[in-house]
C-alpha cells in the first residue's frame, strides 16, 4: 500500500500511467491486474467482514480488477460471487483472461440479463451478503451508467452490505468529481497508484467512503 495524498491523476494521466509501465518498463497488463487484485484483496481482508461477497463487474479493466479479486478471495475461503454487467462474449484482452481463469476454476458467477427473475436472483444476492465490491466502471467513464450498470448500481445501493469501489465509484467523474444518476455509495474506496483528480470535488466527498491508495506494481518516474 502506498499513502501518497498529495498526488492526483486525471483520467489522461491515468491512461499515460498505464502506457509507462507498459511500454517503458515492461510490465504486460495482465500483471498490473494482478498486482491490483491482489492489493484489493488485502484491504477487503483487513475489514474483517464474515459472510458473502458480492463483485459487480463491468466489460472493461475495471472488471478485470474485479475478477482478480474474486479469484484472490476465493483463495483465500471467502463465499464469493461474480456478477457480470455483460455477457462474457463481450469481454477482451485481459479482463476476458482472467474471467476465463475463473470460470475454468469453478467460481460462482452470474450475468445480469434484464429478466425479472434473474434480477430477483441478483437482489437476493446482494441482500444476502457482507460486502459489495463495484468494479463496474473505471477511470474511463464518461456520462451516466447506463442498462444494466446503472440497474446493478441502484440493487447495490439499496442493500444493506458494506460497499467497496476499485479505483473509483461507478457514476463518478474521474476530472470533475460530478456524481452521476445513479452513482455506486461506498462505504470504501480503493484507488490504485494516486487519487483521482475528481476526489478534491466537494460533491465527489459523500461518494468516496474511506479512500485507501494501492500500488500496482511499479514506482512513477520522478519528474526532472
Amino acid at each position: 500500500m502506498t499513502e501518497n495524498e498529495t498526488m492526483t491523476l486525471s483520467r489522461s494521466q491515468v491512461r499515460e500511467v498505464d502506457r509507462v509501465a507498459i511500454e517503458q518498463f515492461g510490465i504486460p497488463g495482465i500483471v498490473l491486474m494482478e498486482n491490483a487484485g491482489r492489493a484489493i484483496t488485502d484491504r477487503i481482508c483487513e475489514l474483517n467482514l464474515a459472510g458473502p461477497v458480492v463483485i459487480m463487474c463491468g466489460a472493461g479493466n475495471n472488471g478485470g480488477d474485479g475478477h482478480v479479486v474474486a479469484r484472490h478471495l476465493d483463495l483465500r475461503g471467502y463465499d464469493v460471487t461474480t456478477v457480470n454487467a455483460v455477457p462474457s462474449s463481450k469481454l477482451t484482452g485481459d479482463a476476458a483472461a482472467n474471467y476465463q481463469i475463473n470460470e475454468r476454476l469453478g467460481l460462482r458467477e452470474v450475468t445480469y440479463s434484464g429478466l425479472e427473475s434473474n434480477e430477483a436472483d441478483i437482489v437476493q444476492l446482494c441482500d444476502s451478503a457482507v460486502l459489495i465490491v463495484d468494479a463496474l466502471l473505471g477511470t474511463g467513464a464518461t456520462g451516466a451508467p447506463r442498462a444494466h450498470f446503472a440497474r446493478l448500481i441502484e440493487i447495490a445501493n439499496a442493500a444493506s452490505a458494506k460497499r467497496l469501489a476499485i479505483d473509483i465509484p461507478s457514476g463518478l467523474d474521474c476530472d470533475t468529481g460530478e456524481p452521476s444518476t445513479p452513482t455506486f455509495r461506498p462505504d470504501f474506496t480503493t484507488t490504485l497508484v494516486a487519487r483521482k483528480t475528481g476526489f478534491c470535488s466537494e460533491a465527489a466527498k459523500e461518494f468516496l467512503g474511506e479512500v485507501t491508495i494501492h500500488d500496482i506494481g511499479f514506482k512513477l518516474p520522478t519528474p526532472n
